[in-house]
């Protein structure tokens, strides 16, 4: 794309898998990748993100340390990908993101004083980087009454809505969302529930795989009818609006006690069970609405899974399903390149949000900007 701007955006996920790192020009007609990068989380930082994503002791100085060292990985991340793609820093505009979610309390969950966390200190992304970076999406939408996600939404409808065509958009990370588009009009979004987390941490414990690679284990298995059942009584699903969840409400210590409230399965059938479980959850969400789907284009880490996108093709006949490979974008860039569009709408002084999707009281210029300086 000729006279776009240079966008990095960084996304790390529920999974705390990677960090995926997506160059991109970007204008006013469109965006283009530029080169791409998966950068590792080194075991260590993984493990102390997973433990403090839960409630415990000395949470400030675990926070206060980690926020650093992540900030310091986005930065190698950034680097990297700058020399793959043979850009210097200065030719970048801005660098998005996204940070690691730690804590997620919206408006949806009836907690009291609703907020959204994420750690990845920017001022150490633009220091070692020498690249402007903008960051603390989430936080400006909730203060304006939103649920501060899911914010892909605006970003799906502005990359893939078409003209008289009904589309899901559906992004199958550690947490599942979908973007309805009406046409070429953003319909409404939103979290659908469990995506990869409890597949992952469940063929971890019983495999000691990180994740079930095409979903080959969960495929062997048979759907424990009961279990599927108990599964569908979580209270999230019966929510309607605007809505957003995380691994506060979808984690392996409600998952025991659902186990533990249904006949005994078998560790694969419950893998094949929590792989149903995602698919229904995705599919009643677009079933559900007033929109009737001609399309159906899965983003995320989950468009990989074989089985996965096997039980909701059955779920959602007659509309067609693929990857949004078909639509110019792979499925694991998506969200980076999200977080890369985000970052080029602040600092152009335009709103990232969509508040049909958050719940908003409008739209909002979203996220800090912290300066660069190139060395």
């Amino acid at each position: 794309m000729s006279g776009g701007d240079l966008c990095i955006g960084l996304m790390s996920g529920t999974s705390i898998d990677s960090i995926d790192a997506v160059l991109a020009s970007i204008s006013d007609h469109g965006l283009e990748i530029q080169a791409t990068l998966e950068h590792p989380i080194a075991p260590a930082l993984r493990q102390a993100i997973a433990d403090i994503s839960q409630p415990g002791d000395n949470e400030i100085e675990r926070m206060g340390v980690l926020d650093r060292q992540l900030g310091a990985a986005f930065a190698e991340a950034c680097n990297a990908l700058l020399q793959r793609a043979k850009v210097q820093a200065a030719d970048v505009m801005a660098i998005g993101s996204h940070g690691q979610t730690i804590r997620h309390r919206p408006p949806s969950a009836g907690n009291g004083t609703a907020f959204t966390l994420q750690i990845g200190d920017p001022n150490t992304i633009a220091e070692r980087t020498g690249i402007t970076t903008v960051a603390d999406f989430r936080r400006r939408d909730v203060a304006a009454g939103g649920e501060g996600a899911p914010l892909a939404p605006a970003f799906h409808a502005a990359m893939f809505a078409k003209m008289n065509v009904n589309r899901a958009i559906i992004n199958i990370g550690g947490i599942a969302n979908i973007s309805l588009l009406a046409g070429d009009a953003l319909l409404t979004g939103y979290d659908t529930g469990p995506g990869n987390t409890l597949l992952d941490h469940w063929v971890h414990q019983h495999c000691g795989e990180r994740y079930d690679r095409d979903g080959a284990w969960s495929a062997e298995g048979t759907v424990h009818k009961p279990l599927l059942e108990q599964l569908g009584t979580h209270p999230y699903l019966a929510c309607r609006g605007p809505r957003s969840t995380g691994k506060e409400a979808f984690n392996m210590a409600w998952l025991t006690d659902c186990l533990g409230a249904a006949p005994e399965a078998s560790p694969q059938d419950v893998q094949a069970t929590l792989a149903e479980f995602t698919a229904q959850c995705i599919a009643d969400s677009i079933l559900d609405s007033e929109l009737p789907v001609h399309e159906a284009y899965v983003c995320g880490g989950g468009a990989y899974n074989t089985d996965l996108m096997r039980r909701l093709y059955r779920r959602l006949q007659p509309a067609q399903l693929y990857s949004t490979a078909e639509l110019g974008l792979e499925p694991e860039w998506v969200e980076g390149a999200a977080f890369a569009w985000l970052a080029w709408r602040t600092l152009h002084g335009t709103s990232g949000n969509a508040a049909a999707v958050t719940g908003a009281e409008g739209a909002r210029v979203l996220g800090g900007i912290y300066p660069g300086a190139v060395r």
